[in-house]
């Protein structure tokens, strides 16, 4: 088995440990109130690792199924998922909203004023984004890039409020591949913004990253249904 296909099968068995905590709430067998068992003991129950069960209740908590009490564990909280996820604190459509006013003409101006440093440095992380292996690298990297397009814009004030978005925006990189399988998909409409600032068109660019921007809002809006 190579490494690829070992991180293929550890995003799988968390969205299936995810799916069956899911179903077990819906159905009550989790109630409200109910302390979930610990990690510990989800993991031998569902034959997985402590990191796939830690990410998969993760998960339950972004839909608001879940709340992890310190020193408590892990209680459910609701049995139906909100209709509005939070990343961090942070409303979803607060998210999709801002990154529409500020990574859009971003891109824009990265594809008028990138410095031909700036591009190499777009492209590197375009192949580190291709080759890791590690799902927490990747997102790390995902926000990297989104700072250093902003970063291209040659305008601080966009670089400021693109990395000061990272803390949420990571969160709901890491929800958004491992329960959707976004990461692909993702990696493509990186390249595409990319290229179009490489080309030098703003509007090229501009489109690019709203395209990106609304199949994120469109995979959101799908779990919220």
């Amino acid at each position: 088995m190579t490494v690829e296909e070992g991180q293929v099968q550890r995003i799988g068995a968390t969205e299936a440990v995810f799916r069956r905590l899911k179903s077990l709430i819906h159905t009550g067998e989790y109630a409200v109130g109910d302390r979930l068992p610990g990690e510990i003991a989800l993991a031998k129950e569902f034959g997985v690792s402590r990191p796939v069960v830690r990410e998969a209740l993760h998960a339950c908590a972004i839909l608001g199924l879940t709340e992890t009490r310190t020193g408590r564990g892990t209680f459910v909280v609701s049995s139906k998922e909100s209709s509005q996820l939070r990343f961090a604190g942070v409303d979803a459509r607060d998210l999709i909203e801002a990154r529409r006013l500020v990574e859009i003409p971003a891109a824009g101006f990265a594809a008028e004023r990138r410095r031909p440093d700036q591009l190499r440095h777009l492209f590197a992380l375009l192949d580190k984004l291709g080759e890791t292996t590690d799902a927490r690298e990747w997102v790390r990297l995902d926000g990297e890039l989104h700072t250093a397009i902003a970063a291209a814009s040659g305008n601080a004030m966009l670089k400021s409020m693109v990395a000061d978005t990272r803390r949420a925006l990571d969160v709901q990189s890491e929800f958004l591949n491992l329960t959707q399988h976004r990461r692909a998909d993702s990696d493509r409409e990186h390249e595409a913004i990319v290229r179009a600032i490489e080309a030098g068109s703003a509007e090229a660019a501009r489109l690019a990253m709203t395209d990106h921007l609304e199949r994120v809002a469109e995979t959101i809006a799908r779990i919220g249904e």
